[in-house]
């Protein structure tokens, strides 16, 4: 698996985002480069998430208000601030879900499903797709997400933890689990 460079940062970046962060929560005037950073991704992951595309918008304004109003409570943990926006953004995200009764999507584009499933099967047929779709529907919502953050959207497990409130090694295995969930009910179809 390929590493994402969104998604994976160097100490130096890391440590320049801890200076955005200390300068932010002195003076929220100063949670610029935070936004511009992160904005894009947080609405891309909600938007993945969601069938309307407006509600959408109005949910990552709600993780970006929460934030700022927030900001005051963030720890650094040695991964990036947007996994603590992913965190207020999966939250969001359910709270839109209760309210408005919103559908849950999953929206991937086909080559990110056949490297996922390329040791599944070596034919990458259309039927292959209708199937993997119809085994992803069958799993559970934290499965999906799991599959979502660590196949999609290749991120590091220390990330997936920090995003689930997790341990790293509890997102490996995890991971690994709901990935033979997804073989099995992947070959029953």
């Amino acid at each position: 698996m390929s590493i994402n460079p969104v998604y994976h940062h160097t100490n130096e970046k890391l440590q320049q985002e801890l200076g955005w962060i200390q300068r932010a929560k002195s003076n929220p005037e100063h949670f610029g480069p935070l936004y511009r950073k992160y904005h894009e991704q947080i609405f891309r992951y909600v938007h993945q998430r969601m069938d309307d595309t407006e509600l959408a918008f109005d949910v990552t304004s709600q993780v970006f208000l929460k934030a700022l109003k927030n900001l005051h409570k963030y720890e650094f943990r040695g991964v990036p601030f947007g996994s603590w926006l992913y965190r207020i953004a999966k939250s969001e995200l359910y709270q839109a879900y209760r309210e408005r009764q919103a559908k849950r999507t999953v929206n991937v584009e086909s080559i990110h499903l056949f490297e996922m499933i390329e040791d599944f099967d070596d034919e990458q047929s259309e039927n292959n797709k209708k199937k993997l779709f119809k085994a992803i529907s069958e799993l559970k919502e934290e499965d999906v997400q799991l599959i979502e953050l660590r196949f999609f959207e290749k991120r590091p497990f220390k990330e997936i933890g920090e995003i689930l409130d997790i341990t790293e090694n509890n997102a490996k295995v995890k991971s690994f689990r709901v990935l033979e969930k997804l073989k099995k009910i992947y070959f029953k179809n």
